[in-house]
């Protein structure tokens, strides 16, 4: 029986998920249809944007849908069940990298893990709900961060380019990875988005990739409005539009709120050398910022605050009272915003007000202070 004790969380973890799989997830996972159908589309040579699709427009670089193709080569069912496998395996990789990666722990791995999967669980069943890839867009990110740590500057640099053709926002990691990796770091980002960018040239020639490039433009951008106030985007850009309506002084609050936000990033980077290990609060509060700064951003991304939640759970105690009760509703606000513990009534107001997005806020602002404070 000691022999197999190593072996049994593993094997608990996945019945959990195979649980969880054949009774709740393998009929949704709509937004992996659309990688799939992307990925079919790329083999043939085919458009990869296209109006008619409707709300499920593919909404990602080129080179993304040739990454899925080995998805388009086997049969519906089990590619499905693959992505959900490898999903779910990002997720434990992600949760757990991030944890390791916190530097001067003051708690233990157990009650770390244990205590962000406990807040983050409803955004990440979210994510395995719809098949989404922001838990590959995270662990990827997380790797280039640990990366960095072991001053293997280039490939930190490669893998922040390589989660740009997962979700192209990672692209607000490129100053965080000059600073951290230096100008290796991004120097190696760069070039190696040029040549993602390019690569599908050869299946779509020249001129047709760019006309590929030019049609993602135009999807994102046309789509980007009508989605500002859906009930699930947690953006400034949706929040404001939410709050004041659709307009010129929505658009210009959303840029403000922004300014203010990647200042707070860029004062947090200036006086990072008054704590000894300052790169994993900062990588943390970009990775929240992530789905607030896109327009696009839908609450569920916010899993990617993951960081954010496990270094504010370690440095909880050691901040004075205001903060953590500050600290505390964010976490509780982002974890029990759930339909069935508010009702119908309680969750739809929540949502239209985007409270979960007020919460994200309230959570960057407690990373703000424990940088301030010399904490993290």
């Amino acid at each position: 029986m000691a022999r197999l004790r190593p072996f049994l969380v593993p094997i608990l973890i996945a019945a959990f998920a195979a649980t969880i799989y054949v009774v709740r997830i393998q009929k949704n996972m709509v937004d992996f249809d659309v990688y799939r159908q992307a990925a079919e589309r790329a083999l043939h040579g085919e458009n990869l944007y296209r109006a008619e699709d409707g709300h499920y427009q593919y909404k990602y670089w080129p080179a993304f849908a040739f990454a899925m193709a080995p998805f388009a080569l086997v049969a519906e069912p089990v590619a499905r069940l693959f992505w959900f496998g490898l999903s779910f395996g990002f997720l434990c990789l992600f949760v757990r990298w991030s944890v390791v990666a916190l530097p001067e722990r003051r708690l233990s791995t157990g009650w770390l893990t244990a205590i962000t999967v406990l807040v983050m669980a409803k955004f990440y069943g979210h994510e395995l709900s719809l098949g989404q890839s922001n838990l590959l867009f995270g662990t990827i990110l997380v790797a280039a961060f640990l990366a960095c740590e072991v001053e293997a500057r280039r490939l930190a640099g490669a893998l922040v380019a390589i989660a740009m053709f997962v979700k192209p926002y990672a692209i607000v990691l490129v100053p965080w990875a000059w600073v951290a990796a230096g100008a290796t770091g991004a120097v190696t980002s760069l070039v190696a988005l040029a040549v993602g960018l390019f690569l599908p040239a050869l299946a779509f020639g020249w001129q047709g990739n760019l006309d590929q490039l030019a049609a993602w433009y135009r999807t994102v951008t046309v789509t980007t409005g009508p989605l500002l106030i859906g009930t699930d985007a947690a953006s400034f850009a949706a929040t404001w539009a939410k709050w004041i309506g659709i307009g010129t002084t929505a658009s210009v609050a959303a840029l403000a709120t922004s300014a203010i936000a990647i200042g707070a990033i860029a004062w947090m980077m200036a006086v990072r050398r008054r704590v000894a290990e300052p790169s994993f609060l900062e990588f943390a509060a970009l990775l929240l910022l992530i789905p607030l700064l896109s327009p696009q951003g839908w609450d569920y991304v916010l899993l990617l605050a993951t960081p954010a939640v496990i270094v504010t759970i370690d440095r909880w105690r050691e901040c004075p009272v205001p903060w953590r009760a500050v600290s505390a509703f964010a976490m509780a606000g982002l974890g029990l915003t759930l339909y069935d513990v508010l009702g119908r009534t309680m969750y739809e107001r929540a949502m239209s007000y985007n409270f979960i997005t007020v919460c994200a806020v309230l959570l960057f602002s407690s990373l703000v202070n424990l940088r301030l404070r010399k904490l993290a």
